[in-house]
């Protein structure tokens, strides 16, 4: 990959401080309070813009590892500040970070590589994630995080809350608890006016419905999961909390890297045994991080932590996924489909190398030069395979914000 300009996404603190210089500055219309601390201590703050009873909420960094919504929830709450008719009857809330301590792990606020992105990766386990935590815990061991964001959509009972997610390499894509009629025609539109890939067959939404291509309505309950074997099933997350004051929950992907692999929906012409071939090379990926991982633990007595526990945590789930994919293939799945799940199965065991890597050099473990090679070697493959190309930042935050500002309106007239 060439050298890229360098992207500048804000940490926390400077999403704290731009928050609070809005609320000086429009004190009658703005307000930052704190909301809930994080499980270090850490303050989790919401700011909110307008009074009016029917309420936006906007989450921003439920996943450590995905900078963009920091960016994005910072323009949105400048143009929605200064533009008094997207505060037409609805006050704007948003949350600045739900996971401040995963947000001080993952380390590569600009990254001019794939390698450069994993070489700083964190992404906590799905019991430490905010919004996932609800799906693989009990209602009594929910972290704070959790029950601070269940209590803001308590409090505003918003008709529509957005939770800004991203991708490192792929298209653009949107997760809905509920249908938005009118959503998919802007939301595509946009993505090509900024040469956004629209993700049309999204592994996360495998056997979803779709009201429009990349817009995904997220099965009921009752429908049995895409991939059983995973724990985190989004019908059980946090997205769906709104749902007890009729509200919704709108999922807004946008990725770092493009590739117009992910984007062609021609049925492909023998899922079944591609999806062989991809699990094969999951497992044999995952042998190789374990290899060194088995090799290296003797030597780690005593070293605990989240980058430890997350690596360990994607290495047990990849024998099931691997599982899933041999035995499961969404019936008319497409190109796209295949390219998505394709991309997830060279990113899990990646992402586990890569969070194994900042322990073993941490501890100046001797495989660390070793598994540093691996790491890179994978980078610049999925680089190569799907043709990654930058999507520069201010382009991210352009399709993320006009996305949820559609999606506002449109669910506004949903529940009028």
């Amino acid at each position: 990959m060439s050298p890229l300009p360098e992207p500048r996404y804000p940490s926390v603190p400077e999403l704290v401080a731009h928050a609070a210089a809005l609320a000086a500055r429009e004190p009658g219309l703005c307000a930052l309070r704190q909301v809930g601390v994080s499980r270090a201590g850490r303050p989790l703050h919401l700011l909110s813009v307008g009074h009016a009873r029917r309420a936006v909420l906007v989450v921003a960094g439920a996943h450590a590892n995905e900078p963009t919504g920091g960016s994005t929830l910072r323009v949105l709450a400048e143009r929605v500040s200064g533009e008094p008719e997207l505060r037409a009857g609805t006050s704007w809330h948003f949350l600045l970070c739900a996971d401040p301590d995963g947000a001080s792990l993952h380390v590569t606020p600009a990254p001019r590589s794939l390698l450069d992105y994993h070489l700083g990766f964190y992404r906590p386990t799905g019991a430490e994630q905010p919004e996932w935590s609800p799906s693989v815990l009990p209602p009594d061991r929910l972290p704070p995080e959790t029950r601070t964001l269940t209590g803001v959509i308590d409090e505003l009972r918003p008709y529509l809350q957005v939770t800004l997610h991203g991708t490192d390499l792929g298209g653009s894509w949107v997760q809905l608890t509920k249908d938005v009629p009118g959503l998919a025609e802007p939301f595509a539109k946009s993505a090509a006016e900024l040469r956004i890939p629209v993700e049309t067959g999204a592994s996360d939404a495998a056997g979803w419905p779709a009201s429009g291509p990349g817009v995904h309505v997220m099965p009921g309950p009752e429908s049995g999961a895409a991939y059983p074997s995973m724990p985190d099933d989004a019908r059980h997350s946090t997205w769906y909390h709104a749902h007890r004051y009729g509200g919704l929950t709108a999922v807004v992907e946008v990725p770092m890297w493009a590739s117009d692999l992910v984007d062609d929906p021609a049925p492909h012409p023998a899922p079944a045994a591609a999806l062989r071939r991809l699990a094969a090379r999951l497992l044999r990926d995952a042998r190789e991080v374990e290899r060194i991982l088995a090799e290296a633990l003797p030597r780690l007595e005593g070293v605990d932590g989240p980058l430890l526990r997350a690596a360990q945590w994607a290495l047990e789930l990849i024998p099931g996924l691997a599982e899933d994919w041999t035995h499961t293939a969404p019936a008319g799945s497409t190109m796209a489909y295949v390219g998505s799940v394709d991309a997830f199965g060279r990113r899990l065991p990646l992402r586990a190398a890569s969070m194994l890597l900042r322990v073993l050099r941490e501890a100046d473990d001797r495989a660390a030069p070793r598994l540093e090679r691996l790491v890179a070697a994978w980078c610049d493959a999925f680089a190569q395979r799907f043709r990654a190309r930058w999507v520069p930042l201010e382009h991210q935050v352009e399709h993320q914000s006009r996305t949820v500002l559609v999606a506002a309106r449109q669910a506004r007239e949903r529940v009028a």
